[in-house]
């Protein structure tokens, strides 16, 4: 009798678990706009998630530590004069976060480590160059300050946010929505997803494709792709009948896959997340209540089932915290944040380890938060690995590091408001043009009450030549 041999992983028992209730965020109005991004972002110090709001797009800002019931007065983060439609926290600066809306523009805003005291309002820049709704945003992963917006125009740009200015525009790769970007670990390259159903890699100072599939999943509903950190690529689409599908891709010969599986049928799209530390994908469907997780090996057949963390409620989005947030005491390796219609709930991946030692088989040195290049080094060429950091000791968040803008040229319509201060810093050093218009508007004022000081003065004057009349 042949005896089944199992696949020997030290990720085969990962399971996952939700904090208790007073770990969760309560009372948070959660976005209800048609989007499938995942309207959630987190890191070590905050989580953000996009809310519901009158008059224009907003996002809530909180600590994680502020845990529990959320104030219904918190200040939000309100500066769209349309929907929110995604946002991304900078890797390499935790106070900074940047957010796409329906109203054409990308705003990047500097978060204070303690709750201010009124909404946010002005953006240390506002990025315009889209001409419809903007619904991506990722930063580059080792360079400094460059943003990456996708809008419904097909077009891409690369933003370097140091200065305000579009350092490329891609406006002729895409012929319809694009679904997703996604960076290669050193930036050098990035796949899309698009509706006219091609995968691409792109290298954007070449302003080439350098590699492109035709429906790697044959069905109409939209894919994703994700680089892995051995250069392939994971994606996740629909079979013509409807079955979601994941696929496993070599961009160098794109014509067989290594691997495609059939999962189930369901409406919801697949949000691959991606741990490169561990090679673990976890696919999160929006509508689904549960979370399963792959671990990607060179051995076949290449994509191998782990398990699935399941629950009773539908997931309206989901954030994944960065390795470096985690908890390595607990033999944590993976951390999501799951919103429901009026809460977000933390979920805690786990191995499960009888020593209370640090492991350092499930943590390797992983990307910290310092760049590896300058935006101008990378766009003339140069290509760098990400600064590793370890997590022995545990991470330690840096400082609020106040995100400096060089304005080189006017993208911006409206006058410049600078950068926002952190509260050491005066708040009195506007742009010229922020002045000018300070200044206009006290002698608006001013010949207002003149005015109505003229005005007074004469209806005195008639009042006394009334009342001399009567005498």
């Amino acid at each position: 009798m042949s005896r089944r041999v199992v696949r020997q992983s030290k990720f085969r028992h990962v399971f996952g678990q939700p904090v208790k209730a007073d770990q969760m965020y309560e009372d948070i109005r959660v976005s209800k706009v048609t989007w499938d991004s995942s309207f959630c972002a987190v890191n070590p110090k905050f989580v953000a998630i996009i809310v519901e709001s009158g008059g224009g797009g907003a996002f809530m800002v909180l600590p994680l530590a502020k845990t529990g019931r959320v104030d219904k007065n918190i200040p939000l983060v309100t500066g769209h004069t349309a929907p929110v439609l995604d946002i991304d926290w900078c890797p390499h600066n935790d106070n900074i976060i940047a957010s796409a809306s329906e109203d054409t523009t990308v705003m990047v805003w500097q978060i204070p480590d303690y709750i201010p005291m009124r909404n946010l309002t002005e953006p240390v820049v506002t990025l315009e160059g889209h001409s419809k709704r903007v619904g991506i945003l990722t930063w580059h992963p080792t360079a400094r300050n460059i943003l990456l917006s996708a809008g419904g125009d097909n077009v891409i740009i690369l933003w370097n946010v140091g200065t305000g200015e579009a350092l490329l525009t891609l406006d002729d790769l895409h012929t319809d929505l694009i679904y997703n970007v996604c960076w290669n670990h050193n930036g050098s390259l990035f796949v899309t997803t698009c509706k006219d159903k091609h995968l691409r890699i792109i290298d954007p100072r070449q302003h080439l494709v350098v590699a492109e599939r035709f429906a790697p999943h044959e069905g109409m509903r939209p894919m994703r792709a994700v680089f892995t950190r051995d250069g392939l690529v994971f994606t996740t689409g629909f079979t013509r009948m409807s079955q979601r599908e994941l696929g496993l891709w070599d961009p160098k010969n794109f014509e067989e896959p290594i691997a495609l599986q059939e999962m189930d049928t369901s409406n919801g799209v697949l949000l691959p997340f991606y741990d490169p530390d561990s090679s673990i994908v976890y696919l999160c469907g929006k509508g689904d209540s549960s979370i399963r997780y792959f671990e990607i090996t060179d051995e076949a057949p290449y994509v191998h089932y782990l398990s699935t963390y399941s629950s009773k409620e539908p997931q309206r989005g989901m954030g994944f915290m960065p390795k470096r947030g985690l908890d390595v005491s607990k033999c944590e390796i993976a951390r999501f944040f799951k919103l429901h219609e009026r809460k977000c709930e933390p979920i805690v991946m786990t191995v499960p380890r009888k020593s209370d030692l640090f492991q350092d088989d499930l943590y390797p040195d992983t990307p910290g938060p310092e760049p590896a290049l300058e935006a101008d080094e990378w766009l003339s060429g140069k290509d760098a690995e990400p600064i590793l950091v370890s997590l022995r000791d545990g991470y330690v968040p840096v400082k609020n590091r106040e995100l400096k803008v060089t304005k080189k040229n006017i993208l911006d319509s409206r006058p410049p408001t600078g950068p926002r201060r952190s509260q050491s810093t005066c708040d009195t050093n506007l742009s010229r043009s922020a002045l000018e218009e300070l200044l206009e508007e006290i002698r608006s004022l001013r010949q207002t009450v003149q005015a109505h000081e003229k005005r007074i003065s004469d209806l005195e004057n008639k009042l006394c030549q009334f009342t001399n009349g009567t005498d």
